[in-house]
């Protein structure tokens, strides 16, 4: 158990990173649409940007940390089996498996936008890009709380942060629409 704390410490390192690389990635994803609709040759020299950009940050930071951010945690379970015997420990386990789906999706969006096709609105990666905001505040709340009152708690106020974040995603809108009209 000596390893115990260095291993939790690199966890904890790898899911920041992991999230930063997350978060980063779909606001590319929106330069990067926006790009689209620029005149030449301003438009290439952006997506030509937005495509190195996007490369290196997922596969220099975001993939290496959702990887190690895993092996750590897998290594964790092993050091403290006792956890698998909570029940916030499994509803922690389906928010990472729907982090790692939405992972997986955004990974599908990349390589689209890699290939130069456009298949998403700015409007929805602006949404898409709370998804892993919305995990992040789940997974935190679940770890510090671990209990069932609480919990339920927990998920009241993610519902409510979902609801006030898309509220703000409407308000932004209609500030950009009125600014550039």
């Amino acid at each position: 158990m000596e390893y115990y704390n260095y291993i939790k410490s690199l966890h904890l390192i790898f899911v920041i990173t992991w999230f930063a690389g997350l978060f980063y990635i779909v606001r590319l994803f929106v330069y990067h649409i926006e790009a689209n609709d620029k005149p030449s040759p301003e438009k290439e020299i952006l997506t030509e940007q937005y495509k190195l950009m996007s490369y290196r940050l997922w596969y220099i930071i975001t993939w290496p940390s959702a990887v190690l951010a895993v092996i750590f945690a897998i290594t964790l379970l092993v050091l403290m089996p006792g956890w698998l015997k909570e029940d916030w420990m499994y509803v922690k386990l389906g928010f990472v498996f729907l982090l790692i789906l939405y992972q997986l999706k955004c990974h599908q969006i990349f390589k689209q936008l890699q290939r130069g096709e456009v298949k998403y609105t700015t409007g929805f990666m602006r949404l898409w890009n709370e998804g892993a905001t919305i995990i992040l505040f789940a997974v935190v709340f679940l770890v510090i709380m671990k209990n069932a009152i609480n919990w339920i708690y927990g998920v009241v106020g993610i519902i409510l942060f979902s609801i006030l974040l898309m509220l703000g995603y409407k308000f932004y809108k209609r500030i950009r629409q009125k600014n550039n009209s």
